[in-house]
């Protein structure tokens, strides 16, 4: 960032002019085109992070990525899965919640609904364990998005903690993260994107 680049006048928006606002998308957009690399590196952030499980949470965001693609799953999906636990450092208590705003706007309804529901789905498998409720996603029954949800986690999600499992690396989904994020389809900034 350049502290001597122009930047807009106003103190309060309500004194904002068109050409201050002209002068914040001329940096907002070439900021946005960096958001896969800035993804990436947060996910990296999940590397050594075991909290108690078989392998770190970079590793299973890795193999339930890596198994939802030799799966045949889109490549949009694929990202989902990889990105699926990415909020784990910042919204321990609501990590699908984090997770489900990052991909928002690139990602269809159907993708954006499962990653914000996959906690609940997941919870199938161990909330008993602690007292928990397993078929808290009963709620959600009939919704359509359930059974596609409960796919995930069953194939994907809740197979992905094998330290044996021939995981691809970062570097193989970096290209589709990269393609991923290259357009936004869903948000208020479409119209006036570049």
């Amino acid at each position: 960032m350049n502290e001597h680049a122009p930047r807009a006048k106003f103190r309060s928006m309500d004194e904002g002019t068109a050409e201050d606002w002209a002068l914040i998308g001329s940096h907002f957009f070439p900021y946005a085109k960096g958001l896969p690399e800035r993804v990436l590196t947060h996910l990296k952030l999940l590397d050594g992070d075991y909290g108690g499980f078989p392998i770190d949470r970079l590793q299973h965001s890795l193999q339930t990525a890596t198994r939802a693609h030799r799966g045949g799953e889109s490549e949009d999906y694929v990202v989902m899965a990889l990105l699926h636990d990415i909020g784990d450092t910042l919204g321990t208590l609501n990590h699908p919640d984090i997770a489900a705003a990052i991909i928002k706007p690139f990602a269809d309804e159907k993708l954006h609904w499962m990653c914000e529901h996959h906690g609940i789905f997941q919870g199938y498998y161990f909330f008993h364990y602690l007292g928990m409720d397993r078929d808290m996603r009963e709620q959600f029954r009939g919704h359509p998005h359930f059974e596609d949800t409960a796919r995930f986690c069953e194939l994907y999600d809740q197979t992905a903690f094998d330290e044996t499992y021939d995981t691809a690396p970062l570097e193989f989904f970096e290209p589709m993260v990269q393609r991923f994020f290259s357009a936004p389809k869903r948000s208020i900034y479409v119209s006036t994107a570049e």
